[in-house]
């Protein structure tokens, strides 16, 4: 079991294998809202009716619009900025590996991020973490997503 939640850590690369069972976050209550999802849609030119149409959106099994899954995965970003590593010459998010949507985000509801450090490895030019974060929902039992990220601090 992890350490109790924590807003953000600092350490250095010589540190960050200590962290191992840290948990970060919990972010921030935030809502999605329309506007965001919209924003989204445009940018990726995915229009599917569950995401931009309210109207149509409420006759389907999800009651109304719901935050596309990328754009959901991406809210998982905010917890891993609670990590910083000081001597690293730069940060960056390397990938994911199994990522899953257990629900969906539904356009008005509160989400938050949490994740805790799970392994940390070096790799030619620095370290790697592996990362389980997830994108809780305000009164949901289930996630909107849960993914082990990777992230890498190169020396």
């Amino acid at each position: 079991m992890g350490s109790p939640a924590t807003s953000g850590l600092t350490t250095d690369l010589a540190g960050l294998p200590v962290l191992v069972g840290t948990r970060l976050g919990p972010t921030e209550w935030t809502e999605i809202t329309q506007a965001q999802v919209d924003l989204f849609a445009d940018l990726t030119d995915d229009h599917n009716f569950i995401h931009v149409d309210s109207e149509r959106a409420r006759q389907s099994p999800f009651g109304g619009t719901i935050a596309h899954g990328f754009l959901t995965l991406a809210l998982v970003a905010p917890v891993t900025q609670l990590l910083e590593v000081t001597d690293a010459k730069a940060s960056i998010n390397y990938g994911l590996e199994k990522v899953r949507f257990p629900a969906p985000l539904p356009v008005g509801k509160r989400w938050r991020a949490t994740a805790e450090i799970r392994e940390v490895t070096e790799v030619k030019g620095g370290v790697q973490a592996k990362v389980s974060a997830a994108v809780e929902i305000e009164d949901s039992d289930r996630p909107a997503v849960v993914a082990e990220v990777l992230l890498r601090y190169l020396a």
